[in-house]
């Protein structure tokens, strides 16, 4: 319950899916949440229903990772709710369905804005708030596609792997700089969300089609429980590395 006491997070597109598995293990382990996402109606409602869970242990803010300015406001707004900011999870994301051939330039810019310029922004946001408060833990949700060809995912995976990138380059500058922030990303397989099961329903796949697989389907929660022990003193020798949460798929 206590892990993370005392501990201040950012939890972007903490409205569903993972972000929100993210977020409710985290104030659940004594950590106190800014939920940040576009979908202004489910983020409320999920950041009440940690309240009424844990009184005063979330907030929430509408946020587009894309935009700079707004990240500085919403680091300013996790200081101001909660007095620090130690723990960031770059989570959102979107999937656009299409091959190397098939997808446009605006699609591409589409997805690598969100995940890839996003997370620049929130790193450099966050940093000068981490250095403050004297260190901390970020935590870049980057995905198997980083590791693996995916034709039909060309936009996302190009994203997701300039994630993989850019968070062990962000790992050396802090360690160099003796800011004590840790940087690691979370590299997850087919995991039960909304967006996987949207991308699924645009090739013509079942969710229920993982169960013939030998990796199977992941649960959020699977990904949870790795993000809060990143976000933990106990990962603090952790750093820069990339865990891989998807049941041996990458290996097979």
């Amino acid at each position: 319950m206590n892990r993370l006491h005392g501990k201040v997070a950012i939890v972007t597109g903490a409205a569903s899916g993972l972000g929100r598995a993210d977020a409710e293990f985290l104030t659940r382990a004594g950590a106190r949440v800014l939920l940040t996402d576009l979908n202004t109606k489910a983020g409320e409602e999920v950041a009440a229903a940690l309240n009424a869970e844990r009184p005063g242990c979330a907030a929430f803010a509408e946020h587009d990772v894309r935009d700079e300015q707004r990240w500085t406001e919403v680091v300013s707004e996790a200081q101001r709710r909660f007095g620090a900011l130690n723990v960031l999870v770059n989570n959102a994301g979107v999937v656009v369905v299409a091959t190397p051939e098939t997808t446009t330039l605006e699609q591409f810019r589409f997805a690598n804005s969100v995940m890839s310029e996003g997370v620049f922004l929130g790193c450099k946001a966050a940093i000068p708030a981490m250095r403050a408060g004297g260190g901390g833990s970020i935590i870049n949700m980057s995905s198997v596609a980083s590791h693996l060809g995916y034709p039909v995912f060309f936009a996302y995976s190009a994203a997701k792997g300039a994630v993989r990138a850019m968070t062990k380059s962000i790992a050396v500058h802090c360690q160099m700089n003796k800011y004590h922030i840790r940087c690691n990303s979370v590299h997850a397989g087919a995991i039960e969300t909304p967006m996987v099961a949207a991308a699924n329903e645009a090739l013509g796949l079942k969710m229920t089609d993982y169960e013939a697989a030998p990796w199977g389907l992941g649960r959020p929660a699977d990904v949870a429980n790795v993000v809060v022990f990143l976000a933990s003193d106990e990962s603090r020798f952790i750093n820069g590395t990339e865990i891989v949460v998807d049941n041996a798929l990458t290996i097979q």
